[in-house]
């Protein structure tokens, strides 16, 4: 006997509709500002709308059965009231400039706010616009949440919507979509826009974070000192009358009311290297997640850092601009 011939399955519709909707957002040019014209602006009737439409056949069946001219009349007045509610709708969502923000970088596992502001050029004000990150293949759009807003003649107006990236890295913003149901609710205007920001998220610190590592004592200098019990590098000591005011830690005093000053001779006979294969013996991601929580604790206490990760090297440095250098690059790795 002759084996029987395997036929290829045949995909279920939604996976043919995930298709075509990653097709038509593959072909979507990205850019953080984008004018609606009509040739990016979609109408459909809603259920709603199509419930209008039965009822409007309806009449128009009974008028033209019984003759009745009152009948004729409401028909047509409905249904010109439904037209002129299309072309207002149409023309609430036609011709306004959608801008997005350049997000903020966050840490792995914290929302990234996104604010997109709507900006109107003619007279008359917008009413009832909803922005909202456009449903994933599997996704209802009900699930997701939507931010409304009016939009004042020649004026603007500012949505926050909020996104969860997936993990460490550079995400570009997910695609958004922005819908008017204004004024009758009988048709769905909407739009769909790619933009082309990217989000910036760090690893996730470790939670509690271990103590700081030793530090390596430089070429020259006396004997090694000690990383404290506390976590704190033995960089700092008690004020003493008479430091400059550029030596305090006003970190440590905003925490525990008491003057620290930095000890600048200590300082220059140790210095704090964060290495990535002194981690621990943990998997890359852990050992990450532990550099970043270094980071921040020795940024929080003022000391001179830095950072060594497989091929990359940031010299000692302190300050928010070394910080934030150091949380790029453990985004990046």
């Amino acid at each position: 006997m002759s084996a029987p011939v395997s036929r290829p399955a045949t995909l279920p519709w939604w996976a043919w509709h995930a298709r075509l909707r990653v097709w038509w957002l593959a072909r979507m040019a990205s850019t953080d500002s984008l004018t609606l014209t009509q040739r990016r602006v979609y109408i459909l009737p809603t259920r709603a709308g199509l419930l209008l439409a039965a009822t409007l056949a309806v009449l128009l069946i009974a008028a033209i059965n019984y003759q009745l001219n009152l009948g004729f009349l409401l028909t047509f007045l409905l249904a010109g009231c439904a037209a002129a509610g299309m072309a207002v709708c149409y023309g609430n969502l036609r011709g306004l400039t959608l801008k997005i923000a350049p997000p903020q970088p966050v840490f792995a596992g914290h929302l990234a706010v996104l604010e997109v502001c709507l900006i109107n050029a003619r007279r008359a004000p917008r009413l009832t616009i909803g922005v909202a990150r456009y449903p994933a293949a599997g996704l209802s759009q009900k699930q997701d949440r939507w931010a409304w807003t009016d939009v004042p003649g020649q004026g603007e107006s500012t949505v926050r919507m909020s996104w969860l990236p997936p993990r460490r890295g550079h995400w570009t913003v997910p695609p958004l979509t922005a819908e008017t149901r204004y004024p009758l609710g009988t048709f769905r205007v909407w739009t769909v826009w790619q933009p082309a920001a990217r989000v910036l998220v760090y690893p996730m610190p470790e939670t509690p974070c271990p103590p700081l590592p030793r530090g390596e004592p430089v070429a020259g200098s006396g004997a090694a000192n000690n990383t404290r019990a506390s976590g704190e590098f033995d960089g700092v000591r008690a004020y003493q009358r008479g430091d400059p005011i550029k030596l305090l830690v006003w970190k440590k005093y905003a925490r525990a009311g008491e003057l620290i000053s930095r000890d600048t001779q200590t300082r220059q006979r140790r210095e704090l290297w964060l290495d990535f294969s002194r981690a621990g013996a943990l998997e890359r991601e852990q050992r990450l997640s532990r550099l970043t929580a270094w980071v921040l604790a020795a940024d929080a206490q003022g000391l001179d850092y830095g950072l060594r990760l497989p091929g990359r090297q940031i010299a000692p440095d302190s300050g928010p601009a070394h910080r934030l250098r150091c949380l790029e690059i453990l985004a990046e790795c």
